[in-house]
């Protein structure tokens, strides 16, 4: 199956986007000094990118909340069975690993659980930013925690109407 890159710049730096004809299949920082320089010429006038970067925008702008777009990637049954539960996870709210692990129906597989969020590959459209550790504390994210920080408190302040301080 052909995939198609893509890169888009966003608030907190470019996002790399694959998508095959059926499904998104990658929405990934792009780290400094991990640039990557595949991007086809005709790739903004792929269906699926054109529509996950008018999502990503209005997500970003405040005014999208929820993504509609076909999402696939690959890995085992239990992986999926994880990255479909992120996607239950209400905009502007959080919840634990262990509670995660709960609804997975499995508490002792935290550990399971944390490896699987931290292997998604679908950045902020599978929402696993809102994953924190039992204690509150900002746990793990391949984005680097200050994205994470970011996006929780972009949706605290449109979510919930909530205004940071600083």
């Amino acid at each position: 199956m052909t995939e198609t890159n893509y890169i888009t710049s966003s608030p907190l730096g470019n996002l790399l986007i694959k998508a095959t004809d059926t499904a998104v299949v990658a929405v990934l920082f792009i780290m400094q000094g991990n640039e990557t320089p595949v991007i086809e010429k005709k790739a903004g006038h792929h269906p699926l990118i054109k529509k996950c970067c008018s999502q990503l925008s209005e997500y970003f702008e405040g005014t999208g909340k929820e993504f509609d777009l076909p999402v696939q990637q690959s890995g085992t049954p239990f992986q999926q069975k994880v990255w479909n539960k992120l996607t239950s996870i209400p905009y502007g709210q959080t919840i634990s690993y262990f509670e995660l692990s709960k609804r997975m129906g499995d508490p002792k597989a935290i550990r399971a659980v944390g490896t699987t969020n931290g292997k998604n590959q679908v950045s902020i459209i599978i929402p696993c930013h809102r994953v924190i550790g039992s204690n509150g504390d900002l746990t793990g994210y391949a984005g680097e925690l200050w994205r994470k920080q970011w996006l929780l408190e972009h949706e605290a302040k449109f979510g919930n109407g909530v205004q940071l301080l600083f």
